[in-house]
């Protein structure tokens, strides 16, 4: 049951425990008592809200930087990533596998601030062998979820001879 709580909250966070019960055909105090025990186990991080920034008047930028590490002895990279994701500039971070190491997602006012970041906290950093900015142009889907209104109706242009 918990895959399925996880898998359902981790689209719609405002879930109630009501509408989860009889999604999954459950008891209410059955699933908060499972959504408290894995919030306890740190299983459930926190509900983020999703938003489209293109559809307000913020102005925000993202960037994923690639960055390769010289990982520290009987460490690993770990100690590395603590260093990295304590910035508060530091959206998300993961371990890759491949031609680098470590994917830093910033979400930044401009570029020049996310540039900012990166020059003057991130390519210093001791153990950092070298970094690469890559700006996201446009989000289409994220966590899953699409970011844009679903046309409707023939979208198709008329062609008269």
């Amino acid at each position: 049951m918990r895959e399925q709580i996880l898998n359902h909250i981790s689209k719609d966070g405002k879930l109630s425990t009501e509408d989860l019960a009889a999604m999954l055909a459950a008891e209410p105090g059955e699933i908060q008592a499972e959504i408290e025990a894995m919030e306890k186990e740190g299983i459930i991080c926190g509900y983020p809200a999703l938003i489209n920034w293109d559809k307000t008047d913020c102005e925000r930028v993202t960037a994923l930087i690639e960055v390769k590490v010289m990982p520290e002895r009987g460490r690993g990279f770990d100690k590395v990533a603590e260093r990295i994701y304590q910035f508060e500039e530091v959206e998300s971070l993961y371990l890759m596998s491949g031609g680098f190491d470590l994917t830093v997602i910033i979400d930044g006012k401009s570029m020049k601030e996310v540039a900012w970041f990166v020059a003057t906290k991130l390519a210093p950093m001791e153990s950092i062998m070298s970094t690469a900015t890559h700006f996201v142009l446009k989000k289409y889907k994220e966590h899953g979820l699409p970011l844009f209104e679903k046309k409707t109706g023939d979208e198709r242009q008329l062609i008269t001879p």
